[in-house]
């Protein structure tokens, strides 16, 4: 259900329909329900949407198709889909259970791929303290690594990242690197100096909630620097750290207009990962309406925007790097620098382009 886009692949989704709308395309949406709402706003960019019930329950795992896909298998979609011939966009491998059975009609098939999936899963399984979700991560990564060889059957494949289209065109060819759909247009900064450092992202997923825990334990412990931490559904333990730390400010779920304001009134984005899987699109959000951004080498490797940010990896250099930019003002020139890389590498009216080539042609 790719509305309210307040997520990673649901931002893409969202914004890929709409830049699809906007460049002439109907698009007809098939999407699972969450108990999420938005169809209002999707009917204003979608022909006609369907929505379907996910399965859920314990006995999908026992399978050796992935929990994440067995789940999505729906027979009522299959038959919608054959209702007629247009093009299908696949949004990620977990569904594309039903590809099989839509070979027969001859269709166009095209496979949006967010992340190679199983070493995301298995990276999960690394950041993960719960046993059993940790046991369910590293055996959903062994079943994808095998499951992925359904995207043979594609017509094409859309990676999201050069690194995941170097790794999709070496298995299979026939992959196009079609960069990740966002909200931003231009790069909007505001001149002077920020008020905190900011640290943003889904805080109930194992990675970011290993990252906040690090900024907060090992970087933040030791600096006199306002900082504040935003994100959907924030988890204990993070809140429990920065609890002890009158200089850290939680801000849980808060809204678009909320995180543009949070972005536009930092002096700092601190955006370090410990899995350099995918592209991250808070650092898009940070280049576009953030001032200075430090980084770690695994958030921005393979993503073409190494020259946009400060890149830090120690703790030490960390630490540094904040201190030598918390007072010093974001340039015009520097401005200036980030539209024109962000323009070229990252249109979504240009990627828009590019799917519509790989859809019709």
């Amino acid at each position: 259900m790719p509305y309210p886009p307040d997520y990673g692949g649901i931002i893409d989704v969202f914004y890929k329909v709409k830049a699809l709308h906007d460049c002439g395309v109907d698009v007809i949406l098939h999407c699972y329900e969450y108990g999420r709402t938005g169809d209002k706003k999707l009917n204003e960019i979608c022909k006609k949407i369907y929505f379907y019930k996910r399965k859920k329950g314990l006995k999908y795992n026992f399978s050796f198709i992935p929990y994440i896909v067995k789940t999505r298998f729906s027979d009522e979609l299959l038959s919608d889909l054959k209702q007629d011939d247009f093009p299908v966009l696949f949004e990620g491998l977990h569904t594309t259970a039903i590809i099989p059975q839509l070979l027969a009609k001859d269709r166009k098939i095209v496979v949006r791929t967010h992340n190679i999936e199983h070493e995301y899963y298995n990276e999960l399984s690394k950041a993960e303290s719960d046993l059993f979700r940790k046991l369910f991560f590293y055996i959903e990564s062994r079943k994808l690594k095998s499951y992925q060889q359904v995207l043979q059957k594609a017509n094409q494949i859309a990676a999201i990242s050069p690194s995941d289209y170097t790794y999709f065109n070496n298995l299979f060819g026939k992959t196009t690197y079609i960069p990740v759909f966002h909200l931003f247009k231009n790069v909007i900064i505001l001149k002077g100096t920020g008020e905190y450092a900011l640290f943003h992202g889904n805080l109930s997923v194992p990675e970011n909630i290993k990252t906040a825990l690090f900024l907060v334990n090992e970087i933040f412990n030791a600096l006199e620097i306002p900082f504040v931490i935003a994100g959907k559904n924030p988890n204990i333990k993070i809140i429990n750290a920065a609890s002890e730390n009158n200089l850290i400010k939680i801000i849980a779920n808060p809204s678009e207009n909320e995180m543009d304001t949070l972005l536009s009134n930092a002096q700092l984005n601190i955006l370090t990962t410990f899995q350099n899987t995918g592209i991250k699109l808070k650092l898009l959000a940070a280049l576009y309406r953030g001032r200075h951004c430090i980084v770690n080498s695994q958030m921005v490797e393979n993503t073409d925007l190494e020259s946009l940010c400060i890149v830090a990896d120690s703790k030490n250099e960390i630490k540094a790097k904040i201190n030598e930019l918390f007072t010093k003002p974001f340039n015009e020139t520097e401005v200036l620098k980030r539209q024109q890389i962000l323009d070229e590498k990252f249109s979504t009216n240009k990627s828009a382009l590019k799917l519509i080539d790989i859809l019709f042609s």
